[in-house]
């Protein structure tokens, strides 16, 4: 979910900075280039930290700036098909809720909920199932799946699809009701 990624790179520094403090100067620019980038290969970049290795500028004909390699550590967030998260319930819609993963939401169609017949009531804002009693409302913290990822450029247009209809995930009281034997049960073992 978290990783730690070792980068280097060439970074300019336009002439503005020069004799401003080149480690903060580096830092700085260094993150408005890469923090919040989604990257397939890495995930979301959180935060750029440990700039180093800052090598002596080279001039480039035509380019004021100087070019500097740079060695630093991203802090990154990924999520991957198949891995069971927890989050909490930001948002109740007519067609699901949307659960905050991380710094990311994924969404939880009506029918990835339970096995059950979900509704959503506006007034109690609320998810409710018909014959099982479950409900989901805003702020509960819920067990869920990746089922899909679709990375884009950017966070908004990033699309994930999450399920908690297999066993073992949803609400944590689910999961503990499933473990008390039903009145059926009982009744069968005296």
């Amino acid at each position: 979910m978290y990783y730690k990624y070792t980068i280097k790179d060439t970074l300019s520094i336009p002439p503005k900075y020069f004799g401003d403090d080149i480690n903060k100067v580096a830092t700085e620019l260094l993150r408005q280039k890469y923090e919040r980038v989604l990257d397939k290969d890495v995930g979301l970049v959180l935060v750029v930290y440990n700039v180093r290795d800052i090598s002596d500028g080279y001039l480039l004909p035509g380019d004021p700036s100087t070019h500097h390699d740079v060695t630093f550590d991203i802090l990154t967030f990924k999520l991957e098909v198949e891995e069971v998260v927890v989050g909490e319930v930001s948002e109740l819609v007519e067609f699901g809720c949307f659960v905050r993963v991380g710094p990311l939401e994924g969404l939880v169609h009506m029918s990835q909920i339970t096995s059950d017949f979900i509704s959503f009531d506006r007034k109690s804002g609320m998810l409710s199932s018909k014959n099982t009693g479950k409900t989901i409302k805003k702020g509960d913290v819920v067990y869920a799946k990746v089922s899909t990822i679709s990375w884009k450029s950017n966070i908004k247009d990033t699309k994930i699809a999450l399920t908690m209809r297999p066993e073992g995930l949803g609400k944590e009281e689910w999961l503990l009701e499933g473990e008390k034997p039903s009145k059926a049960k009982k009744e069968k073992k005296k």
